[in-house]
């Protein structure tokens, strides 16, 4: 398609279709760097807690070992909780670590509102862009002299709005549900975790 008439349909569109575009920009703004953060965050939770898991019962200079090499970012904080508490009963130290799951579980998922947003809103500005097309089709039926492929014409180009607002909607709802799938998988390695550094350093052994 040519520019020109590209502006041309967004114009019949009242400009509906220029806001879509930037929806679209938002949307895949934020597909992409969610979906790179949390596939980082996945696999360095891998690592972890299959280290994690090779520890031995009381074992803080690996424990060290290990936060320096592999618990970077959110998950550092765990092993760094469970290193200040010292040797503390499975309670209080699992408690504390709840407190950090808690305190950057928000941090996973943020930015996701735009995409579920986007899903409902971008249909309906592409309805409102057709609706707003089909002024121009009601202008031209009563117009005796307008030809007939004026009005179709005219019909054809007011619903693109609408299928440019179903377009982003499904994209967006795909990946929104992708990335909230991610997010609980980082959210089980956390709580996987938990329960491997209770088990390994409390005081007294796990609950």
């Amino acid at each position: 398609m040519e520019l020109s008439y590209l502006i041309q349909l967004a114009d019949h569109s009242g400009g509906i279709l220029y806001v879509l575009v930037g929806l679209g920009a938002v949307v895949l703004t934020v597909v992409a760097e969610r979906t790179w953060v949390l596939r980082s965050l996945t696999r360095r939770g891998e690592a972890l807690t299959e280290a994690l898991g090779d520890l031995s019962a009381g074992d803080l200079a690996r424990l060290r070992g290990v936060q320096r090499t592999l618990a970077l970012g959110l998950h550092g904080g765990l092993i760094e909780a469970t290193l200040a508490c010292g040797a503390v009963p499975a309670d209080q130290l699992g408690q504390r670590l709840e407190e950090v799951i808690l305190r950057h579980a928000p941090l996973l998922d943020r930015r996701l509102w735009l995409l579920d947003t986007s899903v409902t809103l971008a249909p309906l500005l592409g309805l409102l862009g057709t609706i707003i097309g089909m002024f121009n089709v009601f202008s031209a039926l009563v117009d005796p002299n307008a030809p007939p492929t004026q009005v179709t014409g005219g019909v054809a180009e007011a619903l693109i709005a609408t299928a440019a607002g179903l377009l982003i909607a499904v994209v967006g709802l795909v990946f929104f549900n992708a990335i909230g799938e991610r997010v609980r998988l980082v959210v089980h390695q956390l709580e996987t975790q938990k329960v491997i550094l209770v088990n390994r350093f409390a005081a007294g052994g796990p609950l």
